[in-house]
């Protein structure tokens, strides 16, 4: 999941609560990674999924996984990748062709 904001009224304190909680990694508890003011932000987190969980599942859990790290924000877009979806191709095996 990634969900793009910006922050409403970060003290020096929440500033620097972002900051240290910046990285790149897709966890549980969730990343930030922001423009240099730490107005705007990018939250990224992985969303463990069930079977039968679809896209409103996994968006009320990241939702809640940012909102744990109790800073405002105004909400600008939130973007889902189900991993069950992804197709990896294994470097070395051939590819078949039908026909």
């Amino acid at each position: 999941m990634m969900i793009r904001g910006t922050f409403e009224a970060l003290d020096d304190a929440a500033r620097e609560a972002v900051r240290a909680a910046g990285d790149i990694a897709f966890t549980e508890a969730g990343t930030f990674t922001h423009d240099q003011s730490v107005s705007a932000f990018t939250f990224r987190c992985q969303v463990p999924a069930g079977p039968d969980d679809g896209e409103n599942e996994a968006t009320t859990s990241a939702m809640a996984a940012l909102d744990a790290h109790g800073h405002s924000y105004h909400l600008l877009h939130v973007a889902v990748t189900d991993m069950r979806d992804i197709k990896i191709r294994h470097k070395g095996r051939p590819r078949t062709t039908s026909g």
